[in-house]
């Protein structure tokens, strides 16, 4: 598969970068002291050299949307010789980034010796944030944290569709804290504090790279592979359902998900917490639910304008009962996806507004010597996608035909019903309870 992807989202709204690097010295309550050496310094000035080259190089707006870059580039340099910690000098590269407001444009700096685990994971359903999983044995089990607890702030910082993203991104790329401070609604909705501390392991990660579309940090190949897997739950040949977590299969995967789904009469995809992946998957799959070519979008690049266009199946198409679900977490690949199937009326879609994080763009590595090889780049949008309706998806999102949220009760019990209700729209019988059991949550393998 090629190299072009729709990649990782990290945030919804841009911020100022001056508030990028002022929420990170914000929210650093937990942090110790970090030395910040002379040499450390350098190698930060020599990075953001060549981030800040890049950009004018690849992006798709040689005018960067009126960014005065060269005035923004000397105050991030200014900033770095300042800078009083590794940290500090390092959000300083991610917040000149920062200001083109791009979701796909992202800096990733050297991978870290230490991998944070904070135990938990949380989700925005709706406008709330609510934990959708926490880990057994961690601290955040040990203190209380359950799943369906409200979080309304990380570290004193209020959580949001606008937030969100950029605290994942500080908190996982930039900035990894030993414990959070969460602030959490009580079942009388008023705030009450809870301090839960990471589990911190050393890290094996020794490189950044694309890995099937998305930025990460990959520190085991196999874990990768299984991980990005498809999941399937069927009933007869009534209902399948296929969750898949990311738009990274070969042909041959692909066109497997297609030929299972041509089995059943009702499909239900389910795209929740996808992040996007290859336009070659997004290509093959969309292709795999029409009988004719079918356009994808305009990608709209730095020279040229050109058509994405998904080859039609002929009689080898899945033309039955189709229901995609989407969720806030949602985005890119997935949300072109959903769009597409909405504005041809091939099926509904079902669930939580997305993410509206749709670019396309391509990772661009750096490597230097020090002590060893080591490894950092950026992410930089080539191409926005206008979709058939001559708008973007960026900063909007795809609002489902049926919206639909899980209510707190449900997380905490264990119940689908978003899952539920799709799959009695393709004509199948779910409950709730079989729903929320189909895909259980799988544990990471730990380094």
């Amino acid at each position: 598969m090629g190299s072009v992807s729709i990649a990782r989202p990290r945030k919804v709204v841009a911020w100022p970068g001056a508030l990028l690097c002022a929420l990170i010295v914000f929210s650093s309550g937990f942090a110790g002291t970090e030395k910040y050496t002379k040499a450390d310094r350098e190698f930060a000035q020599a990075m953001l050299k060549h981030v800040a080259e890049d950009v004018p190089k690849y992006y798709y707006d040689s005018k960067l949307h009126g960014v005065d870059w060269d005035a923004k580039v000397q105050e991030a340099r200014k900033n770095i010789d300042s800078a009083e910690s590794v940290d500090a000098a390092v959000s300083e590269i991610a917040a000149l980034l920062d200001t083109l407001n791009d979701s796909h444009t992202s800096f990733y700096p050297p991978p870290r010796t230490k991998r944070h685990d904070y135990g938990f994971r949380m989700e925005m359903i709706g406008d709330h944030c609510f934990v959708t999983h926490v880990s057994s044995d961690s601290d955040a089990e040990k203190k209380g944290l359950k799943v369906g607890d409200e979080i309304l702030a990380v570290n004193g910082h209020p959580l949001s569709r606008q937030t969100i993203w950029r605290l994942q991104y500080i908190y996982n790329v930039l900035r990894p804290q030993p414990g959070f401070r969460l602030t959490l609604a009580d079942e009388t909705g008023h705030p009450r504090q809870l301090e839960v501390m990471a589990k911190i392991n050393t890290s094996t990660v020794i490189k950044y790279f694309i890995h099937q579309g998305i930025n990460q940090r990959v520190r085991d190949s196999g874990n990768a592979r299984d991980a990005r897997r498809a999941r399937y739950f069927e009933k007869g040949d009534e209902l399948l359902v296929v969750k898949i977590p990311a738009f990274a299969f070969t042909a041959d995967e692909t066109d497997n998900i297609i030929g299972n789904m041509s089995k059943h009469k009702g499909v239900v995809l389910d795209l929740r917490g996808n992040p996007g992946g290859f336009t070659d998957t997004l290509d093959r799959l969309l292709g795999g639910m029409f009988q004719y070519d079918q356009k994808i979008c305009d990608r709209v690049g730095r020279d040229s304008t050109k058509p994405m266009v998904a080859t039609g199946r002929h009689r080898g198409a899945f033309t039955g009962r189709f229901v995609v679900l989407i969720d806030s977490q949602s985005a890119s690949a997935s949300e072109v996806y959903a769009r597409v199937i909405q504005l041809e009326h091939r099926g509904l879609i079902v669930g939580d507004r997305s993410a509206g994080m749709v670019m396309e763009s391509r990772f661009y590595p750096h490597e230097t010597a020090l002590d060893s090889q080591v490894y950092y780049g950026a992410s930089i949008t080539g191409a926005d996608l206008i979709m058939a309706d001559g708008k973007s998806l960026e900063h909007v999102g795809v609002d489902p035909d049926i919206l639909m949220l899980p209510t707190a009760q449900a997380l905490t019990s264990g119940k689908d019903p978003v899952l539920a209700k799709a799959a009695s729209i393709v004509g199948g019988k779910l409950s709730p309870e079989e729903a929320g059991a189909a895909f259980p949550y799988e544990e990471p393998e730990t380094e």
